[in-house]
């Protein structure tokens, strides 16, 4: 592919308007994403991804955050609604793999019947018992070994089903006591502590295609929130090993300072691949695509990958997917 915008950026409403055509034509951003705010029917989704697709005249990937939950875009009837994953994974106890199998199986051919072909998943943050109640219910475990191997079936039932999985929030994301989105988290944990727990969840991770990252602090190595700290992000290429495509989290959010587009340049100068910018404000994007270039050399082969990784599943009996799912024993059936 040639070299696309270094974004992945959202649109205001259901359809796009003409000032988002010309925007997304002239800068050519490598993919998109949806929010509650874009969906409303299945045919009117449809139509909106292929609107997007159009804009940019190629089969661009659109990406959504479908976990589950609160943190779930597409509801009834256009997809069924989950419990959160923590809530979910506790339930189906020894059965947990399986059962996030079959549920992010089911989520990935609900995503792909309606034009999205990638999925803000897995969440690898490591759960304590004091992280932010924002972000608690939706990891899938309090110890390495539940993250690693839920996360495992995450990727995989996201892989088998023809959707992208994004995993996050790199490189981790579970003991911030703030929300991110408000708020900048400041962790104070020795280097031995997230090496060994936080670190260490993305490790079997690190062959996956698509990875985003934390709007922390990691006190123990640098001052500057990890989305735009070239420590950090050399951290997470080097130490965790992870050579996918690598994407902040939404650059709109308010643990980071300075303006959108100051912030997107700060991110691609430390090393990411791609800003995800979310809110669809018209202003906000042209100030960024302005800022973030096109994808480097090494982004391009990235991206490559990545979209390499996304099949066609064929044919997909969601009645049988959910049959099996309803089989398996949970804590409440004994």
């Amino acid at each position: 592919m040639t070299a696309s915008g270094a974004a992945i950026l959202g649109c205001e409403g259901l359809r796009l308007s003409e000032a988002e055509r010309r925007l997304f034509r002239d800068t050519d951003p490598w993919g998109f994403i949806l929010f509650a705010r874009n969906i409303d029917s299945t045919a009117q989704v449809a139509g909106l991804t292929e609107e997007l697709r159009d804009s940019v005249g190629r089969d661009a990937p659109i990406f959504v955050d479908q976990e589950g939950g609160r943190v779930q875009r597409l509801r009834p009837p256009l997809a069924r609604d989950w419990a959160p994953p923590l809530e979910f994974a506790q339930d189906y106890g020894p059965q947990a793999a399986r059962a996030m199998y079959l549920r992010y199986r089911i989520i990935a051919a609900e995503l792909r019947a309606h034009g999205i072909d990638g999925n803000c998943a897995p969440m690898l943050d490591v759960a304590r018992r004091d992280t932010h109640r924002f972000l608690r219910n939706r990891c899938y475990g309090e110890t390495l070994d539940e993250v690693t191997e839920l996360g495992r079936s995450v990727a995989l039932a996201h892989l088998d089903g023809g959707v992208l999985p994004v995993i996050k929030h790199m490189p981790g994301h579970g003991l911030a006591r703030l929300d991110s989105h408000l708020d900048l988290p400041r962790i104070e944990a020795d280097r031995k502590t997230l090496e060994a727990v936080d670190f260490a969840a993305f490790r079997p991770f690190a062959d996956l295609p698509l990875g985003m990252t934390a709007h922390l602090v990691f006190e123990a190595y640098d001052d500057a929130p990890a989305t735009i700290s070239p420590e950090m992000i050399g951290l997470i290429r080097d130490q965790i090993g992870f050579d996918g495509l690598l994407m902040t989290d939404d650059i709109s959010m308010e643990a980071l300072s300075g303006t959108v587009a100051e912030r997107g340049a700060a991110s691609i100068a430390a090393g990411c691949d791609l800003v995800l910018h979310c809110n669809g404000e018209m202003d906000e994007m042209v100030a960024l695509m302005d800022r973030v270039g096109t994808l480097s050399d090494a982004a391009v082969a990235r991206a490559d990958r990545a979209l390499a990784e996304r099949r066609d599943p064929g044919e997909v009996d969601i009645t049988a997917l959910t049959e099996m799912l309803e089989a398996l024993p949970t804590e409440r059936s004994g």
